[in-house]
C-alpha cells in the first residue's frame, strides 16, 4: 500500500492476521483489495482478522472493500473479523452493512452486542 504499511502474519491456530498502519486512503484501495482477495480466495484460512487498531482513517472505497471482504469470506467459508476499530470507523462500518458480530473490541473494549 502506498502510504500505509501492512503486517501480515499467521497465529498459531492458523488465523491470518492483517494489520494495516496509518490512514487507508484512495491510493491504498487496489493494494488492499488485492491483499484481501488473495488472503480469502487463495490462502483460505478458517479465520481472517483485520486488526484496525492503528488505522486512523478509512476512505469510502476502502470502507466498501472491508464490507465486501466479509461477504467474500462468507462465500469461501472464511470467517472475517474487524478487530479494534476506532469508534468512528466502527460506526461507519456498521452503517455500511458490516454485521455487529464481525466488529470486535471497538476502542479496546469488549465486542459490541449483537443486534
Amino acid at each position: 500500500m502506498a502510504a500505509t504499511t501492512v503486517d501480515v502474519g499467521t497465529a498459531p491456530d492458523g488465523t491470518l492476521v492483517i494489520h494495516p498502519h496509518g490512514g487507508l486512503d484512495e491510493a491504498d484501495a487496489v493494494d488492499l483489495q488485492r491483499t484481501l482477495v488473495h488472503a480469502i480466495r487463495h490462502r483460505r484460512p478458517l479465520r481472517l482478522i483485520l486488526d484496525l487498531v492503528d488505522v486512523s482513517d478509512l476512505a469510502p472505497i476502502n470502507l466498501g472493500t472491508l464490507v465486501a471482504a466479509c461477504a467474500l469470506g462468507d462465500d469461501h467459508q472464511v470467517a472475517v473479523f474487524l478487530d479494534h476499530p476506532r469508534p468512528h470507523i466502527a460506526d461507519r462500518l456498521a452503517a455500511a452493512g458490516v454485521p455487529a458480530h464481525r466488529l470486535r473490541h471497538v476502542n479496546g473494549g469488549p465486542p459490541p452486542a449483537r443486534e
